[in-house]
């Protein structure tokens, strides 16, 4: 068996071992473990059923894993995406009003548009065509959009009719462990700890049962039901025009949060060829969106790689056995609902907050000195926790662009593609 592995996956000629994949793997689940608590609690909020909602995160991320692994034979797992399950909730359902169904309609077909543009071989020049500049201003949106969510959900941050927000109760205990959570993750992640993000989130939990705060519903058990979400999407319905921006965003975000992430995580293992590109890269773009739409047949938002892969390749893992042994794991965790669904929101809001950290780090590769460049990364880091919209941030970032380069006489840097796109929003926002 050991010997059939070796060769599949060429561990050897990686300079491997099937003992440091398994370790690689474990790794990388439990640095990503987070998403079985928080992805549920998020996306209930829609109206969606927590416990078919788990089963769906759980298997979505094991499809992707397995995919990438199997086929691809790469080291990256995958999982419902940081960000763009607050988007799906917050933005498609909860402040535009469409039905969960019918976002889930727009999470399938932005798959199936993803799936198109990877075996056309288009993405090169869909991904080229986004400024760089543009891709730090999204990255560090969503954090801001990530970072407002978590401050709300604990009662951090709350509404004001004369300023918008402004500080909540911060003496009531959800906005206290919410800080303990999001302190302990910070100082774990800085001590390099496996798994920080999931102690913080059990350890608060945990305490939270201790003090009287939160109840406790077990730990493991039979897999609940995924029938109140399977194949409940709305496809038709999320062929409306005015989800055409919704379609875009979960795909824009998704390709180029992917394609990063991809090479990020390739060049950090040492697995580019010569020319620093990155073999195969089509199948491990076939397996994120081919994981979406089997997310979104399940019940859950797109489905994407993680930078937290970048563990596993930290303690060794080079091939796709690493990845399947993720795959596996989350399987596994299917049997551990009732802990799961247990972790209450100002729990994972120390998690959000984290994360929200992370991503908001791409500001500083943003050129400051160039005033054409970060105006736009102003605009979209701004635009996506004020208008509560990932689409609206991508949407004016783009217009931002385009507009000041080309006043500015540097018109020559815009690409084509990104006039397009520009204009294509500024009839969205005019129109629509």
């Amino acid at each position: 068996m050991l010997n059939k592995l070796d060769q599949y996956f060429q561990i050897s000629a990686h300079g491997s071992s099937v003992r440091t994949e398994v370790i690689a793997g474990i790794t990388t689940f439990l640095t990503m473990a987070y998403i079985i608590f928080v992805n549920p609690d998020m996306l209930a909020k829609t109206g969606m059923d927590q416990g078919s909602v788990f089963v769906a995160t759980c298997v979505a991320a094991a499809i992707g894993c397995l995919i990438m692994g199997l086929w691809a034979k790469y080291p990256i797992a995958q999982a419902p995406g940081m960000g763009l399950n607050a988007f799906f909730t917050y933005t498609v359902v909860l402040t535009m009003g469409h039905e969960w169904q019918t976002a889930l309609g727009a999470v399938f077909l932005s798959g199936v548009i993803f799936t198109i543009l990877s075996l056309m071989r288009v993405r090169e020049w869909i991904i080229n065509a986004i400024p760089n500049s543009v891709r730090f201003g999204i990255a560090a949106g969503i954090g801001f959009f990530l970072a407002i969510i978590a401050l709300q959900n604990a009662g951090i941050v709350v509404d004001n009719p004369a300023t918008l927000v402004t500080r909540g109760d911060l003496s009531q205990p959800g906005a206290i462990y919410a800080l303990i959570g999001f302190f302990v993750i910070a100082a774990l992640a800085y001590l390099k700890v496996t798994g920080a993000v999931m102690i913080g989130v059990l350890g608060v939990t945990v305490l939270s049962m201790l003090l009287g705060h939160q109840s406790f519903g077990g730990v493991a058990s039979m897999p609940p039901s995924v029938s109140p979400t399977l194949f409940q999407l709305d496809i038709f319905g999320a062929l409306d025009v005015t989800l055409i921006s919704v379609i875009f965003a979960f795909l824009f975000v998704d390709l180029f949060d992917t394609s990063g992430t991809l090479v990020g995580v390739a060049e950090r293992g040492n697995l580019l060829d010569k020319d620093g590109k990155l073999p195969r890269i089509n199948r491990a773009m076939m397996a994120d969106s081919g994981a979406t739409i089997a997310g979104s047949l399940l019940g859950t938002s797109t489905t994407t790689s993680y930078i937290e892969s970048t563990s596993g390749i930290a303690a060794g893992g080079r091939t796709g056995l690493t990845a399947v042994v993720v795959g596996l794991l989350f399987l596994l965790s299917l049997f551990f609902a009732p802990l799961a669904l247990s972790v209450p929101a100002f729990a994972t809001a120390g998690a959000l907050l984290y994360v929200a950290v992370l991503m908001t780090g791409a500001l500083t590769k943003v050129d400051w000195q160039d005033i054409t460049e970060a105006a736009p990364v102003l605009i979209a880091a701004l635009a996506m926790p004020f208008t509560y919209s990932i689409a609206d941030g991508i949407a004016l970032a783009f217009i931002a662009y385009a507009a000041i380069k080309t006043l500015s006489g540097k018109w020559r840097e815009v690409s084509p593609a990104c006039y397009i796109l520009a204009a294509l929003f500024v009839l969205k926002f005019l129109f629509l």
